[in-house]
């Protein structure tokens, strides 16, 4: 496996850089010093974060910003003393926003669109279904994807269990809305179409119709219309959920996961690996965060003739050298705990990440451009 010291070459032969990772390893940080240093490159880049938590803003320094989408000032990166000609957007996913723009921009009629955007079960599937924020998420994503005001897109992901279902968004989602359940459910409360199903289709439909009245008037009546409705309007949902699943595993597109070397945190970036690779897409690098430097050997003997020469008390020699020691078993466990992350890719080389960056333990969390911007050479 080959390590360039930084990801200069990922960013600039690719149109989308993911992030991708467990919770807690910095990952929205790494992100957004990826972004800061694509800027620094002359690039004109979108930070975009599908994660609810919303993290981004905090790292970049920007939880003030009066919008949760927009172009960072480059005057703040030129306080910074970064070159113009770059530039920074930032972006974060509005679930329901990206799903009632598709819906205005593909409606077949202003009528059709209303009809939608006002359907009672829209309003819970554009808002609370499980996997739309995840399907939105990959929608709002091909909607830049060709966006001529964007070089780079960098793409900050939920935790490594969600963006493994962020992946994975457009068949479930098909699945979920083709099934045999709605297809049927379509034909029998279709407006304008009579039910002629049969005495057992007649039971349960009026089983259903029981169903309804407990979970409100009409409710499933305006499900079954969202879905003829949504079916017309993507005109075929199971193309349009192709679409942007090959483009998500185009050349376009590089996947860098993020971990500490922590047990917990490489199993989830192992599980992510694999998962790409069963996919039939290929994780391009690893971006190991918060490692310990491993220490220089140093004797006690070496340490109290140092507190001699400048004039630190005995009691102070004592407290460097067992921060000293105490960070050389940090540093030896990070290195066994990257032994076995290592052995256990082994089995399948092909999942091997081509490029590593290793990121070293700071004294304390990122949230500003500021601190950003070192952090942001040593990734680009």
């Amino acid at each position: 496996m080959s390590s360039p010291s930084t990801l200069a070459t990922l960013i600039d032969r690719h149109r989308v850089v993911v992030c991708a990772g467990a919770g807690g390893v910095g990952k929205t940080t790494v992100a957004a010093a990826l972004a800061i240093g694509a800027l620094r490159r002359g690039r004109r880049v979108l930070c975009l974060t599908i994660d609810p938590a919303k993290r981004l803003l905090d790292s970049l320094g920007l939880s003030g910003m009066k919008d949760e989408s927009g172009p960072v000032d480059p005057a703040r990166f030129g306080e910074l003393g970064v070159a113009p000609g770059g530039s920074l957007t930032v972006s974060v996913l509005d679930t329901k926003r990206t799903f009632d723009d598709i819906v205005t921009r593909h409606a077949p009629s202003a009528e059709a669109r209303e009809r939608i955007l006002n359907n009672r079960f829209y309003q819970y599937v554009s808002t609370s279904l499980a996997g739309t924020q995840s399907y939105m998420a990959m929608e709002k994503v091909l909607g830049v994807l060709n966006d001529p005001h964007f070089d780079l897109i960098v793409l900050d992901t939920p935790p490594t269990s969600e963006a493994l279902d962020f992946l994975d968004a457009p068949e479930r989602l098909v699945e979920a809305l083709d099934s045999p359940a709605v297809r049927w459910l379509v034909d029998a409360f279709e407006p304008g179409r009579k039910l002629g199903l049969g005495v057992l289709a007649r039971g349960v439909a009026f089983l259903l119709r029981g169903v309804g009245r407990l979970t409100g008037r009409g409710f499933l009546e305006h499900m079954a219309e969202f879905v003829t409705e949504l079916n017309d309007l993507f005109g075929g949902f199971k193309d349009r959920a192709r679409t942007v699943s090959r483009a998500f595993r185009g050349e376009d597109f590089a996947y860098v996961v993020v971990s500490t070397p922590v047990s917990a945190a490489l199993d989830e970036a192992r599980l992510f690996i694999e998962r790409l690779d069963s996919l039939g897409m290929r994780t391009d690098a690893l971006v190991l965060n918060r490692v310990h430097p491993r220490s220089p050997e140093v004797s006690r003997a070496d340490v109290e003739a140092a507190a001699v020469r400048h004039g630190l008390s005995r009691s102070l020699a004592g407290a460097l050298l067992a921060a000293l020691e105490e960070e050389g078993v940090d540093s030896r466990e990070d290195e066994r705990e990257l032994q076995r992350f290592d052995a256990a890719l082994g089995a399948a080389a092909r999942r091997a990440p081509e490029q590593r960056v290793v990121l070293p333990l700071l004294a304390g969390d990122v949230h500003d451009l500021r601190e950003l911007l070192p952090l942001s050479h040593c990734l680009v």
